[in-house]
């Protein structure tokens, strides 16, 4: 059996884990969503990169704050 500490590590790297999957999730699809724009709007190419770069640090702060509340839990 695990004590308190090895569950709060194993906790700490899921959600650390999980978090940057579903960032890479997220950002995965904004670029797929811009790419099939400007297929289709080649004109529209310079404000959908800008919305693109945007919206992907945007999808990007989950993942970092979560990775930060892990090494909190980590080092406390």
């Amino acid at each position: 059996m695990m004590d308190p500490i090895g569950y709060t590590h194993l906790a700490a790297g899921l959600a650390a884990g999980l978090a940057a999957i579903g960032g890479a999730i997220g950002v995965a699809l904004i670029v797929k969503a811009v790419l099939e724009g400007v297929a289709r709007q080649p004109e529209q190419r310079g404000t959908l990169q800008t919305l693109m770069f945007i919206g992907v640090p945007l999808a990007e702060a989950v993942p970092i704050i979560a990775i930060v509340v892990s090494l909190i839990l980590i080092f406390s």
